[in-house]
């Protein structure tokens, strides 16, 4: 007994042994995590072809418990009997594939132990075993379970303990010499092939612990690098944005050298090379130049394949993947090794992964900065609308001055000057200081208290700086806006305040007067969309409010508060200073 324990040992190694090798074939392991049938049924195919190794390479025993121990069987004696791991193998593929797998195999496996003695009647119970241990160890897999998530190796055992214990019992009540082959047999087979089926498990296990480490690693690292690299990519492929790329690359990666292209030039290239891989230069590598005409990924195991033109290059491996954008290469991104056996199909994956973030991160500043465009085109579109009934009436009230008071009416066309100049220089900027907001107020209100003489008074509290920014026509668009709808035909008695005040970090600019108020059904439509009336079309505050919801956020927009009492419009936005932004 103790000699066909070794015997048996010696065989489940070997199965052992090639279920290590074959477990580090990626295509196995794809195989091992997929519900597809067609891959279901190359698992069934694979672990039949182990079963029937198992069962070649079992040990032959006559009706007098003889061993005869054959390197392979192709068949055997009438009577004679084969101790071997055939039932290993049909409840790992139970176990890992699941109810039809491990029946399948279990079927084919029978069905060869009969073929091996030569269709011999007393054979046939193999058959209706092997399926029931296929089946039942099958019944173990869960198909809702994390794909690879086996048994441990412990419940491996058990189940291997108990599925030879069924083969052991339908050999004792079908097999010609049952007691006497079972209680000879039964201990070796039931103990080497239950740690037989533990350390299969243990295998795929261990293999699936390290898949899930790497890519934990390797999540990691691209998320981290992604936060690195974004806010460099989003200011476009360039020279000092691919050198802060690869950098970043490196520290996050074991690549020797990293390099970034555009179609043409070197922009980038840190670690291994760099003293001939220059930014700035022609591209050295055919390989770049392959993969920018092919837009595919290109892998070079050799110097030749990266076809570098300097003689005493260094990097012997290479990735190359092509930046795409909108079906255009704009670039390469290159990651090379000094060493090319360190270069594996998870480096390739990595490299892969990158290139396709990175290309989105590239596209992604684009876009950010064409609705930028658009939106200060838009913006400053809205600056320029200049009203052109305020310019006539300016015209007439000062060549009607020039009559009376030719001194004041040169004053009034140098404030003229200056209201034209502040919206020029409105019309080009997206923001001004309060000093020349502040300029741009007085002049309008010169040239109106000129032509209302008496009619109202402005006065302005300030406790901010002369050098907070703020948007252009901000202020004198409300104070306009006051002047024009608040008092109706009030002819004394009216006020406008402007309080300017720093709170909570945002400049809080009040504009408020003491007129009659809004009207409901106006007040809802105030910012939002034009008010017609018999002073113009309405569009001063939306324009106004548009322009700071685009420049802030929906907190800037325009606030109306009104009563009897008079109206209150507040804005908030952002405190900075010229120096700040």
């Amino acid at each position: 007994m103790f000699y066909l324990t070794i015997l048996m040992s010696e065989r489940v190694g070997f199965v052992i042994i090639l279920a290590f090798l074959l477990v580090n074939v990626p295509a196995f392991r794809r195989l091992l995590s997929s519900d597809r049938w067609i891959d279901k049924c190359q698992l069934a195919i694979i672990f039949a072809i182990f079963a029937i190794l198992a069962n070649s390479t079992g040990i032959e025993i006559d009706p007098a418990n003889q061993l005869h121990d054959k390197v392979f069987l192709t068949t055997i004696s009438k009577n004679y009997s084969i101790v071997n791991a055939r039932i290993l193998a049909v409840s790992v593929a139970g176990i890992i594939g699941g109810p039809w797998v491990g029946g399948a195999v279990g079927l084919i496996a029978g069905l060869h132990r009969i073929m091996l003695g030569g269709m011999a009647a007393q054979a046939w119970f193999y058959v209706p075993s092997s399926i029931l241990i296929g089946l039942l160890s099958g019944h173990l897999y869960n198909d809702r379970r994390n794909p690879f998530a086996v048994m441990s190796p412990w419940h491996g055992f058990l189940v291997g303990l108990l599925m030879e214990t069924i083969q052991m019992a339908f050999i004792f009540l079908f097999s010609p010499t049952g007691w006497t082959l079972v209680r000879y047999i039964a201990l070796p087979m039931i103990l080497v092939n239950s740690i037989g089926t533990s350390i299969f498990l243990s295998i795929i296990g261990m293999f699936r612990r390290q898949e899930e480490e790497t890519r934990a690693m390797q999540t990691h690292s691209v998320l981290s690098l992604t936060k690195e690299t974004l806010p460099h990519l989003r200011n476009g492929l360039n020279m000092q944005s691919a050198r802060q790329v690869a950098k970043a690359i490196q520290r996050h990666t074991n690549f020797d050298a990293v390099s970034l292209t555009d179609r043409q030039t070197i922009l980038a290239h840190v670690g291994a090379g760099s003293d001939h891989h220059i930014p700035g230069k022609m591209m050295l590598t055919h390989l770049s130049e392959t993969v920018i005409a092919s837009g595919r990924v290109h892998i070079a195991h050799n110097r030749d394949e990266i076809g570098c033109s300097h003689h005493d290059c260094p990097l012997e491996a290479a990735i190359v993947v092509p930046l795409r954008i909108r079906d255009r290469v704009i670039g390469t991104l290159k990651m090379y090794y000094t060493a090319a056996w360190r270069l594996t199909p998870v480096e390739v994956q990595l490299a892969e992964g990158l290139g396709e973030i990175f290309a989105n991160q590239i596209a992604l500043g684009q876009a950010e900065m064409q609705a930028k465009l658009v939106r200060d085109a838009e913006i400053k579109s809205l600056q320029a609308q200049v009203n052109p009934h305020f310019f006539f009436n300016a015209i007439n009230t000062i060549s009607a001055m020039m009559r009376r008071d030719s001194k004041k009416a040169r004053q009034l066309l140098l404030q003229l000057g200056t209201y034209f100049r502040a919206n020029l220089v409105g019309a080009r900027s997206t923001q001004v200081t309060l000093a020349q907001e502040r300029e741009h107020v007085h002049a309008y209100l010169m040239l109106e208290q000129t032509r209302f003489p008496g009619r109202f008074e402005v006065h302005l509290n300030n406790t901010v700086g002369d050098d907070v920014l703020l948007p252009p026509f901000t202020i004198q668009v409300l104070v306009e806006n006051a002047l024009k709808h608040a008092f109706s035909h009030r002819m004394h008695g009216n006020i406008v305040n402007i309080d300017l005040n720093a709170v909570d970090g945002r400049l809080q600019i009040k504009v408020a007067d003491n007129g009659e108020g809004v009207a409901p059904n106006v007040l809802s439509k105030l910012g939002r969309e034009p008010v017609r009336s018999s002073h113009g079309t309405g569009t001063a505050l939306q324009n106004l409010n548009q322009r700071l919801v685009g420049l802030y956020d929906k907190r800037s927009q325009l606030n109306f508060a009104t009563s009897k009492a008079g109206t209150t419009v507040t804005i908030s936005i952002p405190l900075v200073t010229k120096g700040e932004s």
